[in-house]
């Protein structure tokens, strides 16, 4: 992540306070595969959520107004991008990516300075295949034209550069509070709310016309009954696959 996506995340970062909130089941996943690591580097840590309370953090992070929005969070905050982490080698027993490498410039500079500066590493990304597969790029295609939806780093790229001995798959619950791509696969109404959008990289940054457009569409097939005919059996799911994995490396 460079400079210039911190200047992204100033502008499309505003609602993540009321959009993005810690989900209690992917904390209890992500805290487990921290182990026993104490010292811990969070790397694209954005508002601050993940990060565990019990153990010796530092956040790293290029976006001002996503540290403006980390009140009340303990962990001391360092201004910087995964590519060139201000810290020397082995600083830090694990270092944990959250939901941010599919934004770096350089995918493999930023999982070499992860594995630099810390024995262990905890990342937790999204497989772009499964990703593709969600009902809502029917209504937001564009979104796959975005350059951090093109080619994301997937489990191949994490394998050549870290040390990766397990992948475990990351299930969204039904009432998931963390407003990211796929957390309301079962509530699609979510989707027409401005804030919900604006938090959401994947929406926030599609052209207007194609958002309006998407928007829209969705908004008539919820009220024909349409969206419900082809996806509403998801509203009785209780977990749901978006291609999220949590891998655990070194």
């Amino acid at each position: 992540m460079t400079a210039a996506a911190g200047a992204r995340y100033d502008a499309i970062g505003r609602t993540y306070g009321r959009t993005r909130r810690e989900d209690p089941h992917v904390a209890a996943q992500v805290h487990a595969a921290l182990g026993d690591a104490r010292t811990i580097v969070n790397v694209g840590a954005g508002s601050g959520s993940y990060e565990p309370a019990d153990r010796a953090v530092v956040a790293v992070e290029p976006s001002v107004q996503m540290i403006r929005q980390r009140a009340g969070r303990p962990a001391p905050v360092v201004r910087g991008v995964a590519e060139a982490l201000p810290f020397a080698d082995g600083s830090f027993d694990l270092a944990l990516a959250v939901l941010t490498a599919h934004h770096w410039t350089d995918a493999a500079a930023g999982l070499g300075e992860l594995a630099r500066v810390a024995a262990r590493q905890v990342v937790l990304y999204f497989e772009p295949l499964r990703n593709r597969d969600f009902w809502a790029i029917e209504y937001f295609p564009a979104a796959l034209d975005l350059p951090s939806e093109i080619d994301p780093p997937g489990e191949r790229l994490l394998a050549e550069h870290l040390d990766l001995h397990e992948v475990r798959p990351v299930l969204v619950p039904r009432d998931c509070l963390d407003g990211f791509g796929v957390a309301f696969w079962a509530r699609p109404e979510a989707y027409l709310d401005p804030d919900v959008q604006s938090g959401m990289s994947w929406l926030a940054m599609l052209p207007a016309d194609d958002l309006a457009r998407g928007t829209a569409a969705l908004r008539a097939d919820l009220a024909s009954g349409a969206w419900d005919r082809r996806h509403g059996h998801l509203r009785t799911e209780d977990v749901y696959d978006g291609g999220y994995r949590l891998a655990l490396a070194g």
